[in-house]
């Protein structure tokens, strides 16, 4: 009994040492994110949810980084004016060039969504804006919904989010940690997709060549 109980005791010690040092990589992870720099792509996704990242996505559409913009996971009470004004940008540029999603209702649905807005407009090269510490999650569901895009993530980092110093600012420490937990999952669907991915083309039938066939 004592036995069972020490070795329940050292796994339990192991699972939160392992979780630990996750959560610390995660952070510096987040740290370490600098927005993407010039390079241009098809199109824009910025997931909502918090301050600056629609003004921000849009700024970068201003700048011909990409040619069209997708606003996912809009509530459904919010208009496209109301958008246009949040953003204040004028007219031409919002009506020409952006395009908004309401059917997302979490960051699964998020990726969802983006998948199929890509699909439509043909888009390899995507820009994501969101949050810092949202980020590793965002790229995680997106790479799942579509393994042939390339993501260059341009973070935007809240007023309020002291990354430098997380473990001394309680609410950046929680936000940080629930963060955190919601990625862990996200990675292992990533893992688990890219295995299956990966196993499929190794069970595919080999296209026969010119060598293969007989003489």
């Amino acid at each position: 009994m004592r036995r069972g109980l020490t070795v329940l005791v050292i796994l339990m010690g192991l699972g939160l040492a392992v979780f630990c040092a996750g959560l610390l990589a995660f952070a510096y992870t987040v740290n370490r994110q600098v927005p993407s720099a010039g390079g241009k792509a098809d199109g824009i996704v910025v997931l909502t949810g918090g301050e600056y990242r629609i003004a921000e996505a849009m700024k970068l559409l201003a700048e011909g980084r990409a040619r069209r913009l997708l606003i996912s996971g809009v509530n459904r009470k919010t208009t496209r004016e109301g958008l246009r004004r949040l953003t204040g940008r004028g007219e031409g540029l919002f009506e020409c060039c952006v395009d908004i999603g309401y059917a997302a209702h979490d960051t699964i649905g998020n990726a969802e969504e983006s998948r199929v807005w890509a699909e439509r407009w043909g888009f390899k090269r995507l820009i994501v804006v969101t949050a810092s510490y949202h980020m590793p999650r965002s790229l995680a569901e997106l790479g799942r919904a579509m393994p042939g895009a390339h993501l260059q993530p341009h973070p935007v980092v809240p007023r309020n989010f002291r990354i430098d110093s997380w473990w001394s600012h309680p609410g950046t420490a929680r936000l940080l940690v629930s963060e955190y937990v919601k990625f862990i999952p996200a990675a292992l669907r990533l893992a688990m997709s890219r295995i299956s991915h990966a196993a499929g083309m190794a069970k595919s039938p080999r296209v026969a060549t010119r060598r293969d066939l007989p003489s």
